[in-house]
């Protein structure tokens, strides 16, 4: 055999040689890959065992670990004891719940979301103070912050209070003390009063009854009832009624506060209020003379003033000045209000409550008639006797 054949046919079988070991190192490539996959398919699993391990394996552990994640503490029952909880204006249930577990009212707070939850009042919560129990379940918890569970002061303030009444009233149904309502006046600018008002909260701390927080403050209090009369004033239009009439919003809780003080009856608001316009329209001016203006000025509280009384050196003193006097003389409700904002029709001059007992007014065009109601009403002991 010749060098040239002998050399072809090694190179024969070395590229044969060649592709056999391609071959095989394929296959060998491939198992090689196969083994890489199942120790990626084996560190996952071997997670999951561990996991299962601490559960499972872990036994007691791994329980109390997944259900206290699962199950939150809860109490049962309606607790004991007594605590108060204030729920303030935008909390939400979360932080009502982190409160309700930092005073021992319910075990946990996610057990009161829950329930809170479970019970759709998660947005129903209201601002407020309640009085609730140490060691509740939650639902009995979630129950417990109802609106009628609320904690309030009640405090009733009828109409035509003067505002010296109306602070010992309030001083006297919460318990504190009437210098700091005094106090608080003094800083009416701070009561959201309207500019008519010129600063004063005389005839503008609007008579209900109202319902205060046990920590509601003295100035709290009374910017309440500020806000309630700027509430009944935009919704009989004061401001309106009072451009109609050619007055100004103040003159015209001057007249209501008159009105609220001198009416024995709602029914005969209308009929003092055209009294009052007829007698400020007259030509030449006329006095109001109205005896509830001195009495305000004196700090007494009758029906009629006496003849000494009737000297007083007052503004307030209708008898001596023309014209209004410069601010309200007490409170007056919407009636007072709406009524000297619509008088009666009429040419009355004179108005006298001739039976004190049963609260009647009868009303007079000139002297004489007013002559004869002042002697009907001394008959039934009443203008001073």
């Amino acid at each position: 055999m010749s060098d040239l054949d002998l050399n072809t046919l090694l190179g024969a079988e070395d590229d044969e040689g060649q592709s056999r070991r391609r071959a095989r190192g394929g296959r060998g490539n491939r198992r090689r890959r196969r083994r890489r996959n199942r120790g990626g398919f084996i560190a996952p699993l071997l997670a999951f065992v561990v996991l299962a391990g601490i559960i499972g394996g872990g036994g007691y552990y791994g329980y109390l670990w997944l259900s206290d994640a699962l199950v939150p503490d809860d109490y049962t029952g309606q607790g004991t004891g007594e605590v108060v909880i204030q729920i303030q204006d935008g909390q939400s249930a979360s932080e009502v719940a982190q409160e309700l577990e930092r005073q021992g009212v319910v075990a946990s707070a996610r057990a009161f979301t829950n329930a809170i939850g479970n019970a759709n009042k998660s947005g129903s919560l209201q601002p407020g103070t309640y009085k609730m129990r140490k060691k509740m379940s939650a639902a009995a918890a979630v129950d417990a912050l109802t609106p009628s569970n609320k904690l309030l002061v009640r405090v009733p303030l009828k109409e035509g209070l003067r505002l010296s009444d109306t602070l010992a009233k309030l001083a006297e149904e919460t318990g504190k003390p009437v210098k700091e309502f005094q106090a608080a006046v003094k800083e009416a600018g701070d009561l959201d009063l309207p500019p008519y008002a010129r600063g004063k909260l005389e005839g503008y701390a609007f008579p209900a009854t109202y319902e205060f927080q046990p920590t509601a403050t003295p100035k709290q209090m009374l910017a309440q009832m500020v806000k309630r009369f700027n509430q009944t004033a935009e919704r009989i239009d004061l401001e309106g009624g009072a451009k109609a009439l050619g007055r100004k919003p103040h003159e015209i809780m001057v007249i209501a506060s008159i009105i609220q003080a001198e009416a024995g009856r709602a029914e005969d608001m209308p009929k003092i209020a055209r009294v009052i316009y007829n007698r400020l329209g007259q030509n030449p001016p006329m006095k109001l003379s109205m005896d509830s203006t001195v009495m305000y000025a004196l700090g007494k509280y009758r029906t009629y003033a006496t003849h000494a009384e009737l000297e007083t050196n007052s503004p307030y003193n209708t008898y001596k000045h023309l014209g209004l006097p410069p601010g309200p003389i007490s409170n007056p409700g919407d009636h007072a209000i709406e009524a000297a904002l619509n008088p009666a029709k009429g040419s009355w001059l004179f108005f006298v409550a001739t039976d004190p007992k049963s609260s009647v007014t009868k009303f007079a065009t000139t002297e004489a008639e007013r002559q004869a109601l002042l002697a009907e009403c001394t008959a039934n002991g009443g203008c001073g006797g």
